[in-house]
């Protein structure tokens, strides 16, 4: 077990995130939505320790929430519980926020519930805008979703 990526699966077909993968030589798959989405996924998934998830705009279902009972991450751009759900930075500035960021989660069957893994605090400043504030969020997802993947790894390697 280590830290290589092994697949990429995306349900976007022009997706940025395909166009990384063909020049990383990493296997790539494009998933439309659909009732059966996640059968579907889970058939490519043989030998896969963790799933990371980002900008997965589903409900993640069964049977892959079982097959992969804490080993599916997602990261949200808010300190959950606070604004689940989509473009949390927006609700963060219409709440009046005075402090927002991101959090690393493991994902279970409701919206942005799942047990936290890590969270990184980003100010809410006077002057931003949903996009001022979402650019720097973002760059504390950049920063926290690699750490939270490898204490995932880990804990996966010593059977804890």
């Amino acid at each position: 077990m280590g830290e290589e990526i092994v697949l990429v699966i995306s349900d976007q077909p022009g997706a940025g995130i395909l166009e990384k993968a063909e020049r990383a030589g990493i296997p790539w798959v494009v998933e439309k939505g659909g009732r059966d989405l996640c059968e579907r996924i889970l058939a490519h998934l043989e030998g896969v320790d963790l799933i990371c998830l980002a900008g997965f705009m589903r409900l993640v279902k069964e049977p892959l929430l079982s097959a992969f009972s804490d080993r599916i991450l997602n990261i949200h751009p808010s300190l959950l519980p606070k604004y689940p759900g989509l473009r949390a930075w927006e609700q963060a500035i219409v709440g009046g926020a005075t402090e927002s960021g991101c959090t690393v989660h493991y994902v279970d069957a409701g919206m942005d519930t799942g047990k936290v893994i890590l969270q990184a605090h980003v100010p809410v400043l006077p002057n931003d805008t949903p996009e001022s504030l979402h650019a720097r969020i973002q760059v504390e997802e950049h920063r926290i979703y690699p750490l939270a993947v490898r204490k995932c790894l880990s804990i996966i390697a010593n059977g804890e």
